[in-house]
Order: structure tokens, then C-alpha cells, then sequence
């Protein structure tokens, strides 16, 4: 669950959670902690956190802490967003590819019985192909309509 971040019209920012007004270093600590941050304008309910999350950036680079190089920030100016987004959904797509091909494999799997299981289906299925041909061999009897068993030489 994001951490809700309000700032308010003097630009302070209110970590929700804390109960304690937070700093632009201190947004960046949370993030580094691996918290989500939620930014938003307390009388508009306007997402800010692009911008918060840029400023926290910036403030960082301003005091000799940059944690992006040169060519990285290069790289985004002249990209722009777009980039970013179109590599970040192709990974997505190949995940989402991985995770249904490994389902598929998964449930192929699960579905084969095992060879004790098809040994005892097809003892089952002789029994039962046996007992059905005596039933219909004692119905037809009954019917009259095959002769009783020849007898047995030697009795």
C-alpha cells in the first residue's frame, strides 16, 4: 500500500502514516526503504508525486548525492518517458508470456494420470467389460435366445 504524502499550499509535505510533517530528503529515505510514496495536493487531491519524486532528485543532485549518472539523465531527456514505458511494458508482455506458457505446462502435466493409476482404470475397465458380457449373456438366456452352454465332455 502506497504511503499517502499530502502537501499542503505552504509546501509542506505530511507523511500520513508518521503523523509528522516530512521532508523532500525524507521522502527520498522512505523510498530508499522501500516504501511507495503517494503525493497529493491536500486541497485538490491531485497526484504530485512525478513531481515530488523529481524534486527529491534534483535536491539530491543540488547537494553532491546524485544517484543518477550524467548519461542516464540524458538518456530520459531525450527519450522522454515514452522509452521507458515502452521497455518497461515489453518486459511486462514477456513476463505475462513466461508465467502462461509455465501455467500451460503446469496443468498439462497435472492432468496426466499416473501409471498406476491407468493400470488400475484398465483392470477396472476389463471387470467391468467381463461382468456386462455375462449380464447380457444371462438376459439373452432368460430371452431364450442363445442356446444353454454345450456340456462339458468327461461329465
Amino acid at each position: 500500500m502506497d504511503r499517502i504524502i499530502k502537501r499542503y499550499e505552504n509546501r509542506k509535505l505530511y507523511d500520513t502514516e508518521a503523523s509528522a510533517y516530512v521532508s523532500l530528503a525524507g521522502i527520498g529515505e522512505l523510498v530508499r526503504e522501500g516504501h511507495t510514496v503517494s503525493v497529493v495536493d491536500n486541497a485538490t487531491g491531485e497526484d504530485l508525486t512525478v513531481q515530488t519524486l523529481t524534486q527529491v532528485i534534483l535536491e539530491e543532485g543540488r547537494q553532491g548525492r546524485g544517484a543518477l549518472s550524467s548519461d542516464l539523465l540524458h538518456g530520459l531527456l531525450r527519450r522522454g518517458s515514452e522509452a521507458i514505458e515502452n521497455r518497461v511494458s515489453s518486459i511486462r508482455h514477456g513476463v505475462d508470456d513466461l508465467v502462461q506458457s509455465s501455467v500451460r505446462r503446469v496443468q498439462t502435466f497435472l492432468a496426466r494420470p499416473e501409471p498406476e493409476e491407468l493400470r488400475q482404470l484398465r483392470d477396472q475397465l476389463g471387470r467391468l467389460e467381463e461382468m456386462l458380457a455375462r449380464m447380457l449373456e444371462t438376459d439373452a438366456r432368460r430371452a431364450g435366445d442363445v442356446p444353454p452352454d454345450p456340456p462339458v465332455e468327461g461329465s
